[in-house]
């Protein structure tokens, strides 16, 4: 099923504050911008200063309301920092877009223990750090005021979990886990107002230039990589309009959004006594698995191939 998606929020955050991490350059920093052109009061974070003051003063300059912050958000109380400057210099903190990531790509058999770390630690960590303390400032609201609060989240994960990508296990984890962590957010502190989403976004940025190398810029038209394709979605999901979307997972790119299905089973197997045989689980999984084209499991590869129709 196609379903277009017209019309403008412009406005509708409007006296809404939003932390954007990762925003000094590529998708970050365009969702930033996005929100800004929304109306939200922006907390710019990147960890180098100078791209991060850029994005601040271009939302300035454009008539917005932002401030720079320079650091490590998977540094925990770097993290908590960032809510505190979004409520002291704004008032409040309704949006957190969790945006920030590193690659080290490698196949698993040559991937050192410092490539895992890094990237767990950036991606995971990250998202982790500033979920927990955005999520403790919206529960203390909520039980202040004795009701819900406005609340977003809009965390990154990646088709490269999707799909299994077999020169990113530690990225593909970590996206994994973000997405765990979005529904179990999304699932626990609902009662409180808040809303918690992932998207899987493709885009062109410093970050993805070698991953994206072979995919030519089109002569004319947008690029269907352009980050500019990744940041409405974000809008949207930050806005009051999606206050019924909840613990989804969205695919998007190139003037496509793809909502994805939850897990379902396959297949079901009972043992015939009170537990299995070997030989039965043998018999029984041998036989289903006999009949599937190779390399056919739990990876969505089919994703990689959609585009805009």
């Amino acid at each position: 099923m196609t379903t277009s998606l017209t019309g403008s929020l412009t406005g509708s955050l409007t006296g809404r504050a939003a932390i954007v991490t990762g925003a000094g350059r590529g998708l970050g920093r365009a969702e930033a911008l996005e929100l800004a052109r929304q109306g939200a009061a922006v907390v710019v974070n990147d960890h180098d200063p100078a791209i991060a003051d850029r994005t601040a003063a271009d939302i300035v300059k454009a008539g917005g309301q932002a401030v720079a912050s320079a650091g490590d958000v998977s540094d925990f109380a770097y993290a908590e920092s960032l809510t505190c400057l979004a409520v002291d210099s704004f008032g409040s903190l309704d949006i957190l877009v969790n945006n920030a990531g590193i690659l080290r790509d490698r196949m698993v058999f040559s991937m050192s223990e410092q490539e895992w770390d890094d990237v767990l630690r950036v991606h995971a960590k990250g998202h982790f750090a500033m979920t927990r303390h955005a999520t403790a400032h919206w529960r203390e609201q909520s039980k202040a005021s004795n009701g819900p609060v406005y609340g977003r989240i809009v965390n990154t994960s990646s088709e490269a979990f999707l799909a299994g990508a077999a020169g990113q296990a530690n990225y593909a984890a970590a996206k994994a886990a973000i997405v765990g962590l979005t529904t179990a957010t999304a699932n626990g502190c609902a009662r409180y107002g808040v809303r918690a989403n992932a998207i899987c976004p493709r885009a062109r940025t410093k970050m993805t230039e070698d991953v994206f190398a072979g995919f030519e810029v089109p002569a004319e038209g947008m690029d269907p990589l352009a980050v500019e394709h990744v940041a409405p979605l974000v809008a949207y999901l930050a806005s009051p309009a999606a206050d019924k979307v909840n613990g989804q997972l969205f695919v998007v790119h190139g003037g496509m959004v793809l909502l994805m299905r939850r897990p379902v089973v396959e297949e079901r197997w009972d043992s015939a006594q009170e537990t299995f045989t070997v030989a039965e689980l043998e018999t029984g999984l041998g036989s289903h698995f006999d009949g599937k084209p190779p390399g056919e499991g739990f990876s969505a590869h089919e994703v990689l191939s959609m585009r805009r129709r």
